[in-house]
Formats: structure tokens, sequence, C-alpha cells
């Protein structure tokens, strides 16, 4: 293994932390990158893997909260429907996911085009969204229906397709269903980790098999980057949405898918 490999492997961990839980597609982002770095591991389970860095800076933020939460199920009745929420938010990926998981990893995983162009079209929603003056029902994202929060999680389904986001689909999801800005990034950020943790133990227990020490390595450098990058990010996104609303993000989409076309059309 080249220093220059373990190099990308921490760039792209730094990439993957600070865009996870933004609404532009880490996944997107690291798919193109990989493909332009010519960046290769077993399976593309390093694009996988190292998302669980970014949950756990999630879960370092949050700790205090989500451990209330934990503590208060057995008398509380709203820590409990709390729970059942991310639970029911959770399953409709879950489920597609997983019974799409080799046409995803094999077929779309593998078309830099169409996650270019998915780039851009979330970034025409996003810019459309963020416009529109909703009246939110909901400004604390612990105290979702859980048939409000169940309907975000079929939003996240959107983000199977790589470049879609899954933060972007839930967040959208959310504000469509009353959340207001604050409050559905923040439910993104609660619903991400059993996602990406579900995800993760997926695909590691489909191709740990398949992966050598070099990619072992790679996978530990883009961990740690993920985990280091993801808590900067996730302490500041919140006030910054608050304030400017997801318009800047869109207009990043459009301009990484644009230019991931033309990069396409240049070395094709």
């Amino acid at each position: 293994m080249t220093l220059g490999k373990l190099l990308e492997a921490l760039l792209l961990g730094i990439l993957e932390g600070g865009t996870e839980f933004i609404p532009v597609s880490s996944t997107g982002h690291l798919l193109l990158a990989t493909h332009f770095l010519e960046f290769k591991t077993s399976g593309k389970t390093f694009e996988v893997l190292i998302q669980l860095g970014a949950i756990l800076g999630v879960v370092v933020v949050y700790f205090t909260r989500l451990a209330k939460v934990a503590f208060a199920m057995p008398f509380d009745p709203m820590a409990r429907r709390f729970a059942l929420g991310i639970v029911l938010a959770f399953l409709p990926a879950a489920i597609i996911g997983a019974s799409l998981h080799g046409f995803i990893k094999s077929v779309l995983f593998e078309s830099p085009m169409l996650i270019a162009i998915a780039l851009i079209a979330g970034g025409v929603i996003l810019i459309f969204v963020d416009k529109i003056a909703f009246d939110p029902k909901y400004r604390d994202a612990m105290a979702l229906p859980p048939l409000t929060a169940l309907g975000v999680g079929f939003f996240q389904c959107l983000a199977l397709i790589p470049g879609v986001s899954r933060s972007g689909s839930t967040i959208v999801g959310a504000l469509l269903l009353g959340l207001d800005r604050r409050a559905a990034a923040e439910f993104s950020f609660f619903l991400a980790m059993p996602t990406m943790l579900g995800a993760f133990t997926y695909d590691l227990a489909k191709n740990y098999k398949n992966l050598t020490m070099d990619d072992g390595v790679l996978v530990f450098v883009g961990f740690v980057a993920a985990f280091c990058s993801a808590l900067i990010v996730v302490r500041a996104l919140l006030d910054f949405v608050s304030r400017n609303g997801f318009a800047l993000f869109g207009w990043w989409r459009i301009a990484v898918g644009s230019a991931a076309l033309l990069g396409l059309y240049l070395t094709r």
C-alpha cells in the first residue's frame, strides 16, 4: 500500500464525514471521487463502512439526549413514542435496501452519470422546497407522531439511488410533513443512526470474506477521518440551516453534478 493511497483514504473520509449530514449526498460525492481517483476496494465496501465513523460523530454530539431517552423509556410515553417513530422511519429503507442490495451495489453504485444527474435534480428540488413558506406543526424532532415519522422513512427510500442524498430526502420529506427546518435536520440525524448502522452491518456481513488487510487499513483511516469531520459539521449545521435554510446546498449539488458531467465527458 502506498502513502498516496492512505492520503486518498484520509481525504475521502473527511469528505464522507463532512457531507453525510448535509443534503448533498455523501455517497454520491464519495462514488464520484473514487471514480475519478480510481480508488478501489473489494466490493466497494470502503464507501459504506466508513459511514459508521460519521454516525459515531452524531452519537457523541447527542449522547446525553439519547441516554436520557433510553433511561426514560420504561416509564415515559414520550420517550417510547420517539423510539417507535425512529424504528418505523427506519424500516422502509431497511427492507427495500436489503432486497435490492445487489442491484444497488453492482449497478447504481457503478453509474457515475446517474449520480451526477441525481445530484443536479436533487439540487433543483432543494432550492424549490427551500423557497416555500411552510407553516410548521412540529418544532421538536423528538416529538413526532409515529405515522409522521413513518412518512419521513418512506422519503428516505429515495436515497437508495446514489446521488439523491439520505439527509436530503429525509429533510425534504420532513419539511413537507410539517417539521420546521431545525427539527427536520435533527430528525435526519437521529434517523441516520439505525439506517447507517444497518447498512454497515449488512454490507460487512456480505463482504467481510473478500476484504484484504489493505482494505481494512484504508477503511480504518477513512473511518477515523469521517468521525472527526462529522463532529465539526453536526455541531455547526443546525444553527446554519435555522438561519439560512437549505438553498446553498442545492446550488452546491448542481455545481458538483455539473462538474462531474463535464469530467465524465472529458474522460470518456
